[in-house]
């Protein structure tokens, strides 16, 4: 079993080389897909034996198959600029890549999150269950702002791996509520364009609710005070969601 290492990257230099170490000795090849960085990442990336390709932006999936396109094996190990893989999650790899696998299997993991310092076990963020290793002729990225693998027509088996992929999402409170702000938007659309709408009652009910089930249900408090602000600011991306969309309904005149 040979894995080619797939990432997409744009202005990735914090991150880069941390998820590259993570690789060594893991992937059989390391693709890098840049959509236009202005910083360091194509830099960094050539000090490693990468292929690094230079793409225009088509969007999370779109961009993500282009990328496993250019792989020379079929095995995807799907990987974020801003992830690494935890020592147990690496030692899973290499006892898999010794043993007989079925083209339609797929491997999850679950990812563990680094909030501005602190890893958050709680709040909904964890353990964050995913499919990152599978045949790309099974799977196929699809979707536009959360993009998931569909199945191209294959069965599929999914089997767990032991280990955390080390997610280093947010370095400041700023960049959480600059990101919250940007996928409020997109996902606003989303919802307009397939025609829902919020009534004065979902914009007051939905972000206290959001905040309930993340910190009280969900265990955030156990999480101290980075808890508290990823609770508070996922609340708050959920208010900005449903502003937006009722924004565009009036402006479009959808009651």
């Amino acid at each position: 079993m040979k894995i080619t290492a797939v990432i997409i990257t744009h202005n990735e230099e914090k991150n880069i080389v941390r998820c590259l170490e993570s690789l060594q000795d893991i992937a059989d090849e390391v693709v890098v897909v840049d959509s236009g960085s202005t910083d360091k990442t194509e830099e960094l990336c050539r000090k490693y034996a990468v292929r690094f390709e230079k793409h225009p932006w088509e969007g999370y999936s779109g961009q993500k198959n282009f990328a496993n396109g250019l792989a020379s094996n079929d095995w995807i190990l799907s990987i974020d600029a801003d992830e690494a893989l935890s020592d147990e999650l690496r030692n899973s790899i290499i006892s898999l890549k010794q043993s007989e696998i079925s083209d339609t299997d797929v491997f999850s993991v679950n990812r563990l999150t680094n909030y501005c310092g602190h890893w958050i076990h709680h709040c909904g963020w964890y353990p964050d269950r995913k499919i990152r290793l599978f045949n790309r002729n099974a799977k196929r990225w699809t979707g536009e702002i959360h993009e998931i693998l569909a199945d191209t027509g294959s069965a599929t088996a999914e089997h767990h791996l032991h280990g955390d992929l080390l997610h280093y999402s947010y370095y400041g409170v700023e960049d959480h509520i600059r990101q919250a702000d940007k996928f409020s938007t997109l996902t606003a659309q989303e919802a307009f364009r397939k025609g829902r709408k919020a009534s004065v009652a979902v914009i007051w009910f939905k972000p206290k609710w959001k905040f309930f089930k993340d910190f009280v249900i969900k265990g955030g408090f156990l999480d101290g005070y980075a808890g508290y602000q990823v609770c508070k600011i996922s609340a708050f991306a959920t208010f900005m969601k449903y502003s937006k969309l009722r924004l565009l309904c009036k402006n479009n005149k959808r009651d």
